[in-house]
């Protein structure tokens, strides 16, 4: 019989700094390290990565599985990354580098499924029969777990609703461009509902220079007026995105995370602004701030590797969809 590991580490790599964090079989965080993220060479990410889990084995005193969070999309047919926040993963593989490189089982979400994992267990939405973990920051984008399990989808891009497009009608009523989006289509919403469409809509609100997210939040304070009418259309515009993945998931839960998940006026405001756009009577889901914060991806990493490693114990090749 195939013992369960001691540990499972998770590294969440993102654009500035990639973290490692080892969680012990109840899932609690017993070794932590963070190092900058070689963004733009290939070869000295790799060798971090294996530095990272190296000092890890010998720290703990053993050898445990990987999960690894990353931001972008992998093609499910060639197992290339996408990534603009790791421009040097665009268009490389990294899965089965690093099987060879460390010879153990490694995995692999992206950035935003782990954070949601890490909130479905232990985190804001523990126990719920589903939720979708809703990252807003640079960027859009989700995850969704349901009965505890990360739902990934035929090409491991389910809950990618920030590459949905803006309802025209909302386009129109607030006199918006179709902005272009670097996937290289127009009007996505996290043109609009990301914290750099909160900036890009306040620069269309002014023609100045949009305020980030943290300004806007002072001047809202301390009664600016195009502040409170900028922030009254993102929440508006944000409250029609979420109404449409109530109507395409029916979560039971939606945790925010990323930098926008710090505005406290939004867990106020979501409520009537995501009615507002859904079925008379349909009841909106509670929405609710992460508990672990810009750990949780690290966190959720591990919780992939702890899920794979339990679903096949000793899995030949664990792939990107399952």
């Amino acid at each position: 019989m195939t013992m369960q590991p001691d540990y499972f580490y998770g590294i969440d790599i993102g654009g500035t700094k990639m973290e490692l964090v080892a969680c012990d079989a109840n899932l609690a965080v017993r070794y932590r390290r963070r190092v900058p993220t070689p963004r733009d060479d290939y070869d000295t990410l790799v060798a971090t990565l294996a530095a990272l889990v190296g000092g890890a084995d010998a720290e703990l005193a053993t050898s445990a599985p990987v999960g690894l969070g990353v931001p972008g999309i992998v093609d499910a047919a060639s197992g290339t990354h996408l990534s603009a926040n790791v421009p040097c993963l665009t268009g490389r593989q990294l899965l089965p580098v690093l099987r060879r490189r460390l010879e153990r089982p490694v995995t692999l979400g992206n950035d935003c499924q782990c954070f949601a994992l890490s909130e479905a267990h232990g985190g804001a939405a523990d126990g719920m029969d589903s939720m979708l973990g809703l990252i807003i920051g640079t960027g859009a984008g989700a995850g969704y777990v349901v009965d505890g399990r990360l739902v990934r989808g035929r090409n491991g891009v389910a809950g990618e609703w920030g590459h949905w497009p803006m309802a025209p009608d909302l386009l129109q009523r607030y006199s918006l461009p179709a902005w272009p989006c670097a996937c290289g289509a127009r009007a996505c919403l996290e043109c609009y509902v990301s914290g750099t469409g909160l900036r890009r809509l306040h620069s269309h609100a002014t023609g100045a220079t949009g305020a980030s997210a943290e300004q806007l939040a002072l001047r809202r304070d301390s009664g600016d007026a195009v502040a409170l009418r900028v922030l009254a259309l993102h929440a508006d515009l944000l409250g029609a995105a979420l109404a449409r993945i109530v109507l395409a998931y029916d979560p039971h839960a939606i945790v925010l995370g990323g930098g926008l998940s710090c505005m406290p006026h939004l867990y106020a405001a979501l409520p009537a602004a995501v009615a507002a756009h859904l079925l008379p009577g349909l009841p909106v889901p509670p929405i609710l701030p992460p508990a672990f914060g810009d750990a949780g991806g690290a966190r959720g990493a591990a919780l992939l590797a702890r899920q794979a490693t339990l679903t096949n114990p000793e899995p030949p090749c664990l792939t990107f969809n399952p």
